[in-house]
C-alpha cells in the first residue's frame, strides 16, 4: 500500500461527511447537530467533553451546538454525579423521532456508497475497517521508550 490509499480514506471520509451533512440539512439539522444527536443514541449518559472528542470539535463548540439542541427541546443536560462542573447528556423523548429520520436517512445514504456491492463484499468490508480502526486505536497509545545500552 502507497500514501494513496490513505489520500483515498481521507477524501472518502470527507466526501461523505458532506454528503451527509446536505442530506440532514433537509431535516433542519446542521451536520455537527445531527452527528450529536446519533451519538447520544449510540453512546448514552456520558458528559460534554466525551461527546466533544467523539466529534473531533472544541468543547466551547459542543457547548454552543448543546445549547441550540436544547432550546429546540431535543436534548437535556443534567449534572454529572462524578464531577459537578461536567454535564451530562441526553436525548429527550421529543427527539426520539429526528433521530429515527437520521438513522434512516444516514442507512440510505451508506446503501448508496456500498451500491453493487455483494453481501459478503460488505461483511469483509465492515471487517476491515474494524481492523483498520483497532489498529488507529493501537497507535495512539502510548509507546513505551526503546531502552538505551
Amino acid at each position: 500500500m502507497s500514501i494513496e490509499t490513505g489520500y483515498r480514506l481521507a477524501d472518502n471520509s470527507r466526501q461523505l461527511r458532506r454528503l451527509f451533512d446536505e442530506r440532514v440539512r433537509g431535516l433542519g439539522l446542521t451536520g455537527p447537530q445531527a452527528r450529536l444527536l446519533l451519538s447520544l443514541e449510540r453512546h448514552p449518559d456520558q458528559n460534554q467533553a466525551f461527546y466533544a472528542e467523539r466529534l473531533e470539535i472544541e468543547p466551547i463548540t459542543l457547548t454552543r451546538i448543546a445549547d441550540r439542541l436544547e432550546d429546540a427541546g431535543w436534548i437535556e443536560r443534567q449534572a454529572d454525579p462524578r464531577d459537578r462542573r461536567a454535564r451530562i447528556l441526553h436525548l429527550t423523548d421529543k427527539s426520539r423521532g429526528i433521530v429515527t429520520r437520521l438513522r434512516a436517512s444516514a442507512e440510505a445514504l451508506f446503501e448508496e456508497v456500498l451500491e453493487g456491492f455483494e453481501p459478503a463484499e460488505r461483511a469483509l468490508f465492515a471487517a476491515m475497517l474494524d481492523r483498520i480502526a483497532a489498529n488507529l486505536a493501537a497507535a495512539r497509545q502510548p509507546q513505551p521508550e526503546a531502552l538505551h545500552g
